[in-house]
């Protein structure tokens, strides 16, 4: 049996996300893209262009200025 993958978006908390790669996902309610791999997500900007704006930075802060203070100790 298949595990299927639950992912909500991390921006505007919707469900509706399309699978667009093997580990990358869309959300159709605010546009970004999602790449998750193993308990890791990654959040990007779609740019007009096509290419991806790392958005980490905005969703994450909390969890990367965790990880500086654990490394510095």
């Amino acid at each position: 049996m298949d595990r299927v993958m639950k992912v909500r978006c991390p921006n505007c908390n919707s469900k509706d996300i399309g699978k667009i790669g093997s580990h990358q996902f869309y959300c159709w309610g605010c546009f970004i893209e999602l790449t998750v791999n193993g308990e890791k997500m990654s959040v990007y900007q779609v740019e007009e262009d096509g290419t991806l704006s790392s958005l980490d930075d905005l969703f994450f802060e909390d969890e990367i200025a965790g990880q500086e203070v654990h490394a510095s100790q």
